[in-house]
């Protein structure tokens, strides 16, 4: 045992210093030492002498008695071993307790490193540090002195009974003056402990769910805190006899204190706040609950960092003449139909190149610069190494050879080639596009969990496959040449891997290791980042990018908290649960409870050396710099951030989540429009899902409307809509100011608590500048026209015009598949957007999705085209001579006559075909095959080539050229 544990401290203190994080490693072991030695210091030390204690005070003669005979025969087999049985009673507990206490570390070095908030709690008065760090210590030091005197109090307790200081059925005194004077002044240091509980549970009814919402309610500040104060006084009196009983003999007193504790609790602590509550407070609960409310809101809203979110009161005005939409259609040209979770198939087939690289199965948006050098919308995916081929399935093969990716693939997100697929502008092995990589090679990523052993001498062959190349002989190898693992050449560090990994090829394959061998452990990511930040919690959604020529992972941090006094808490797991959860797409959060959250860190992994890189980014946080006065150098300041890694920065989805899920409810801010809870919102399920799973948010680059100026209420009140209160002459002066332009954003949609229909847009400003962070919602009237996710997909499924096409991409061995549903402000209203790929169902044809249509619905038009500003004409429908003009020359409508009667000649085909089939009459199945291949070839040709037909009559996507390009 002492092996193993010495190898896992030393391997774990050798990684700690591979990745130059050596302060975390010793902070954490020097805290959890000291926090052990203390725990096993007070409960060995307090029970020890307790039972010492009552061992010395043992009676010398024993009165004579049944009990004592039968007591004797345990006596003289326990003195013998008595030392023994001693000492291993107490190093066991004070090994528990110690083990305990050290599980306690994060607890001590925010007490002790604490940072001030500068906001007090309108109950006590106090910073809300004290609730963060100040309370949680005390607490668990209450917990361990409670321990302690129970454990005494037993074990003393025993003690007298076997050595006849405490007699049960003995004639007489029952305990001994010496055992009653012990017991007296353990009971009443238990008791006086219980009345510091009592003062403490005042400041513990910050955390009270006992009213409508989280905090303290009516009932806990008007009768449960005035009771934990007297019952604190009460504890106190009640001590007081314990210890007076070391003087006066009899038990009279402590069982009168006990008693009247007891009694006082349940009167004072139970009867009293429940008769409150049910008589008082239930009857008037929205009355007497309001001021409550309203600190819950306040504080809730701070807590989650949502107290300045912008709530635009918007009209969603789709009254607008189609000339002026067409107009707007400039400012939405660059909307993301690239859905990461569909065309993560597409990278795989087109840009797999060997079957052991894998994608993710849920692809990232980032943004890079086009050819003028704007930032556009990016899908992208790095190329890492997957499964070891079957056949090649060996430890060598495993960890020495197949050691890691290459290259990263990208696609603009608003742009498709001739045939659907994804134009990428990064691709192939060995890397080539526009981001300009230069070192391409990923040991480090997201699906890199095993270990792997590389480097080698000088001038050695090189052994890690590195990428395919037919001209070379099949492939070329590469060699290490970072300096970031840790040095398995030696027996020694062999030897201690060999246990901690228990793997015996690190001693056994000693002609595949070498003096310069080296093994790179803890390759994902996020176990890297919370190896050297444990205080820190994760988003669930690590990206790629491409920085100075190299590849970097990016993850947001999150300091969290459970603490913060009012505030709200919400399960982490149930609030970031969507669709790419559920689907394992995205790493699923605990269910752990929260009430506090920022992205207080911005951290990055170089994906060739693992250097682990920290930055500090919400530098208002007191939690953050809490944690950085307890590592002083783990995280760098903000300043030190470089700017080329700064553009890549995005605003976090599980934040987003999270507040989406608060602002859901924590938008309406008058504490009595909250209670009756009329305007509470839903996030919409995911329509393109049948689980009936919550959408999740999407990134997009969105133009923001400005908010409303009185002017626009005047507008609204002539037009027969109701006039809304001028805003401020600050909030006036804004909305003149107001200049929208697109933003890089995460948005997400609102639905109200019982109705399908569209409550609210938000959106959150995601790329890094003076706007970053802005959260906005789009408020709708409450009798708002817009529909909402759900009913668009209905609408869409259910659309004659619609539905004919589709079919016709449907019919034969191929499917369609709805891509992500988008929701963006648009011409005064909400514009949705889907696009609708086409994928073979042949499962040896290797499928992947095409784009082949767009569908767009504003108001209640619908526009299905093959790209987004086809499906836009077909919706506005306006003066061709006015239109943009990569508008104009688009007819209207959807489905043309023509089209519709080539339809209805396949279907008929289709029919006939069937029926001699069924009737064996061959020959007219062949003519019926001839008709419905001439219909689709016609139907196809007049809907713009979308499809191709096959002899056999079966409409497929047009085939996409090879990966290598042929």
């Amino acid at each position: 045992m002492l092996v193993v544990l010495y190898a896992s401290f030393w391997t774990d203190y050798l990684w700690f210093r591979s990745v130059d994080y050596t302060e975390v490693f010793l902070t954490q072991l020097r805290t959890q030492a000291i926090m052990f030695a203390a725990g096993a210091a007070v409960m060995g030390l307090f029970v020890g002498v307790n039972t010492y204690i009552a061992y010395r005070v043992r009676p010398t003669y024993r009165p004579f008695s049944l009990e004592q005979q039968g007591l004797e025969r345990y006596r003289m087999t326990i003195d013998p071993l008595r030392r023994m049985i001693f000492w291993g009673l107490v190093g066991v507990l004070a090994l528990m307790a110690g083990a305990s206490a050290a599980g306690g570390w994060q607890t001590w070095l925010t007490f002790s490193n604490q940072e001030p908030f500068g906001v007090t709690d309108q109950q006590f008065g106090t910073d809300i540090s004290f609730f963060m760090f100040t309370y949680p210590f005390i607490r668990l030091v209450m917990s361990y002195l409670f321990g302690g005197v129970i454990l005494a109090l037993i074990t003393s307790v025993i003690t007298h009974y076997v050595y006849g200081g405490v007699r049960l059925q003995t004639q007489g005194e029952r305990a001994t003056p010496a055992a009653r004077v012990h017991l007296s002044v353990l009971l009443g240091i238990f008791v006086l402990l219980k009345a510091v509980a009592y003062w403490l549970d005042t400041y513990g009814l910050a955390y009270s769910e006992r009213g409508y919402v989280h905090g303290p309610s009516y009932t806990d500040v008007n009768a449960l805190l005035p009771a934990k104060y007297i019952l604190a006084g009460i504890a106190v009196i009640c001590a007081l006899l314990f210890f007076a009983n070391i003087i006066r003999r009899g038990a009279m007193l402590p069982i009168v204190g006990l008693l009247m504790l007891g009694i006082s609790a349940f009167l004072l602590g139970v009867a009293y706040p429940a008769i409150v509550q049910q008589f008082q407070v239930q009857p008037n609960e929205a009355r007497m609950e309001e001021p409550y409310i309203e600190r819950n809101i306040e504080a809730t809203r701070a807590a989650y960092d949502v107290a300045d979110a912008e709530i635009i009161d918007y009209n969603a005005n789709t009254e607008l003449t189609p000339n002026e939409l067409a107009s707007e259609a400039e400012t939405i040209s660059g909307v993301r139909l690239l859905d990461p979770n569909v065309v993560s198939t597409a990278y795989q087939q087109l840009q797999q190149i060997r079957g052991f690289y894998e994608f993710p199965e849920q692809l990232d948006v980032d943004r890079y610069p086009d050819a003028e050098g704007n930032l556009r919308d990016t899908v992208i995916a790095a190329r890492e190494m997957g499964a070891v081929p079957a056949d090649q399935d060996n430890w060598i093969n495993r960890h020495l050879v197949y050691t890691h990716g290459y290259g990263l693939v990208a696609a603009p997100g608003s742009e498709v080639d001739d045939t659907g697929r994804p134009a990428f502008i990064e691709r192939d092995i060995p890397s080539s596009g526009e981001l300009g990589i230069d070192q391409p090679r990923i040991y480090f990523g997201e699906r890199t969990s095993d270990y792997a052993i590389v480097g080698a001498p000088e001038g050695a062959a090189p052994r890690e496959y590195d990428y395919p190349d037919e001209a070379s002989g099949g492939q070329q190898s590469y060699t290490y040449t970072g300096d970031s693992g840790v040095p398995v050449g030696g027996f020694f560090n062999r030897l201690l891997y060999a246990i901690v990994l228990r793997d015996a090829n690190f001693l056994l394959s000693t002609s595949e290791l070498n003096s310069e061998s080296q093994i790179l452990l803890n390759r994902e990511p996020r176990e890297r980042i919370q190896q050297v930040a444990p205080f820190l919690s994760l988003d669930g959604n690590p990206y790629p990018a491409v920085v100075d020529g190299r590849i970097v992972w990016i993850v947001d941090a999150y300091t969290v908290s459970d603490a913060y006094p009012y505030s709200q808490r919400v399960s982490f797991g149930e609030a970031t649960s969507d669709t790419s959860t559920q689907t394992g797409a995205v790493q699923q959060q605990p269910t752990d409870r929260l009430n506090y959250i920022r992205n207080s860190v911005k951290a990055t992994v170089d994906a060739y050396t693992g250097e682990v890189n920290l930055y500090e980014w919400d530098t208002e946080d007191p939690v953050l710099h809490t944690w950085m006065n307890a590592f002083p150098s783990v995280v760098q300041e903000h300043e030190e951030i470089p700017q080329e890694l700064l553009q890549h920065f995005r605003y976090p989805e599980d934040l987003f989540k999270v507040q989406r899920h608060i602002l859901a409810q924590y938008h309406v801010t008058e504490p009595g429009a909250f209670y009756s809870g009329g305007d509470f919102w839903l996030v919409p399920d995911d329509p393109t899902q049948e689980s009936g799973i919550s959408q999740p948010p999407y990134y997009l680059t969105v133009q923001m409307p400005c908010p409303s100026r009185p002017e626009d209420n005047a507008e609204a009140a002539e037009g027969g809509g109701a006039a809304e209160e001028p805003p401020s002459e600050t909030e006036g002066a804004e909305a003149d100011q107001c200049d929208p332009e697109p933003r890089f954003s995460l948005t997400s949609a609102f639905v109200p608590r019982d109705r399908p229909n569209l409550a609210a847009f938000m959106a959150v400003s995601s790329a890094p500048g003076e706007d970053y962070g802005q959260i906005q919602l789009l408020q709708l009237p409450t009798d708002s026209p817009i529909q909402g996710p759900g009913q668009v997909q209905n609408s869409f499924n259910s659309d004659t015009e619609v539905a004919d096409t589709l079919n016709v991409l449907r019919i034969g061995d191929s499917e369609t598949i709805n891509g992500n549903l988008l929701t963006l402000p648009f011409g005064g209203g909400l514009l949705y957007v889907q696009p609708v790929y086409v994928q073979s169902t042949e499962s040896q044809a290797e499928p992947y999705p095409v784009l082949r249509r767009v569908l767009v619905l504003y108001g209640g038009s619908i526009g299905f085209g093959t790209n987004l500003q086809d499906a836009l004409n077909q919706v506005f429908e306006g003066d061709p001579s006015e239109l943009p003009e990569d508008l104009e020359g688009v007819e209207g409508g959807t489905v043309s006559p023509e089209v519709r009667a080539a339809l209805n000649d396949a279907t008929a085909a289709y029919e006939a075909g069937q029926e001699a089939l069924q009737a064996g009459d061959f020959a007219a199945y062949g003519e019926a095959n001839e008709d419905l291949a001439a219909a689709l070839e016609q139907a196809a040709r007049l809907m713009g080539g979308g499809s191709q037909v096959d002899d056999s009559g079966t409409a497929e996507p047009s085939p996409a050229p090879s990966p290598e390009g042929e």
